[in-house]
């Protein structure tokens, strides 16, 4: 069993950035950050395999959010810039084994099995 704890969401004024961290138990092949608003599906936005030999990113965030981890110290993290109101969503922090990141399933839900609580991000225009 893997405990995810993520933090370093709040309210920030579009254009602004946020890191935001996620603190894991124990090492994983595959973590991904995915975000949800009410009423909608878990979208992944970022996964990374290993210590960054692959990275993956949505359509929609690339160029804007970067995923990196520190497997010393079991930390993964989101940079996020240029925050726009659309990125408002609760953030949650993901972890899997190697499956998680090949195939295509890197910024899909079901392809994760361990799953934070969420840090709230609002962006205000």
């Amino acid at each position: 069993q893997v405990q995810l704890v993520e933090s370093g969401g709040g309210s920030v004024q579009a254009g602004g950035s946020l890191r935001l961290s996620c603190a894991a138990s124990a090492y994983t092949y595959c973590m991904g950050w995915f975000r949800q608003t009410p009423g909608k599906e878990r979208e992944g936005v970022a996964a990374i395999y290993l210590g960054g030999e692959r990275t993956y990113y949505a359509d929609s965030v690339k160029g804007r959010f970067t995923i990196f981890r520190d497997n010393a110290k079991n930390m993964l993290y989101l940079q996020i810039a240029n925050l726009k109101p659309e990125d408002t969503a609760m953030y949650y922090c993901a972890a899997g084994g190697p499956t998680s990141c090949s195939g295509g399933n890197y910024l899909k839900a079901p392809a994760f099995g361990y799953w934070g609580q969420g840090t709230q991000v609002t962006v205000s225009s």
